[in-house]
């Protein structure tokens, strides 16, 4: 099935891709992506000819009726992984575990640092934990990759895309073993996570904000509701 989707997606959006000899042909690697669209998951592993995994919420696995089993059968097709996001520490110790298990297989691990969708197509700073700990934890190479207009094809909200041709960048891979077995030093997994974020942005060209982008989604929905509010206020004739 991943080969038929990915036929597909090549044939009608024609991506173009660079770096794709820094993938290995084999052995564990860690996939580290900015993060600008839905289809990302998608568009990634469509041009690639091995799997990668990426984790995805676990009620897009469970989800009742027809569109539900569809819902669950394309994620599955494409190498998505659920999570669990139930438990005290949630999605996050989940998916810090099912990427260990993608890297001990030999397999490639997809993951995307600033934790959630860029709101306005810039890169914000990167989480310290999934992509440092799995990293740090087996010693696999992480890999920095920039989506290019994705953004464009599948805004937030659309659920049809629009027909243009994205771009990928692939960067060389970065060795990080000189820290193995210090995944739980947060000052090692802030400057892994700056490094790699760092390599995304001199391939992708972004603006680089230095606040997380969950933060900067509360902020612009904040001002979205007063805005909201200050009209309303306003009364007829305003």
């Amino acid at each position: 099935m991943k080969f038929s989707i990915g036929g597909s997606l090549k044939l009608a959006f024609r991506p173009w891709v660079e770096g794709l000899e820094n993938i290995p042909a084999e052995g564990p690697a860690i996939l580290a992506s900015n993060h600008l669209s839905f289809s990302d998951s998608f568009f990634l592993p469509a041009v690639l000819d091995r799997k990668v995994t990426f984790i995805a919420k676990a009620e897009y696995f469970t989800s009742p009726g027809v569109k539900g089993k569809l819902t669950a059968a394309f994620f599955k097709g494409v190498g998505q992984l659920p999570v669990d996001r139930s438990g005290a520490r949630g999605a996050g110790e989940a998916a810090i575990k099912s990427g260990i298990e993608v890297i001990r297989r030999g397999e490639l691990f997809g993951i995307y640092p600033e934790g959630t969708r860029s709101p306005d197509g810039r890169l914000y700073r990167g989480k310290p934990g999934g992509l440092a700990r799995v990293a740090l934890a087996t010693g696999a190479p992480v890999i920095p990759v920039a989506m290019i207009d994705t953004e464009k094809i599948q805004p937030p909200g659309k659920v049809i895309p629009k027909l243009m041709r994205p771009g990928i960048k692939i960067g060389k891979p970065l060795d990080f073993s000189r820290y193995h077995g210090m995944e739980h030093d947060r000052f090692i997994l802030r400057s892994v996570t700056d490094e790699v974020m760092y390599e995304i942005m001199k391939l992708s060209g972004q603006e680089y904000v230095d606040i997380y982008a969950t933060a900067a989604k509360r902020r612009i929905a904040d001002a979205e509701k007063a805005a909201k509010a200050a009209k309303g206020a306003g009364g007829p004739g305003e």
